[in-house]
């Protein structure tokens, strides 16, 4: 399995262009690629699901079924941030 972490949030985060991105990608699974996007976004919308959603053009119930797929295998799964 291939772990990808492409920006982190936070003071002085760097954030790659797709011309950067793609090569790191390769290699990966698309259930690989789709789940650090998810976790990522959830991260970056500080673990607001309704809005990481939107951001992914999912439904809620969708996002909420991934999450609890990643939470059975163990991934840690950013927690909502009042």
């Amino acid at each position: 399995m291939t772990t990808v972490h492409v920006a982190a949030s936070g003071p002085g985060a760097q954030f790659l262009a797709p011309n950067q991105i793609v090569p790191m990608l390769i290699g990966a699974t698309v259930g690989e690629v789709e789940r650090e996007l998810v976790l990522q976004t959830l991260a970056r919308c500080d673990g607001n699901r309704t809005r990481a959603s939107r951001v992914l053009g999912l439904s809620v119930r969708t996002l909420r079924n991934k999450i609890k797929l990643y939470a059975a295998s163990g991934i840690d799964v950013p927690a909502y941030q009042d």
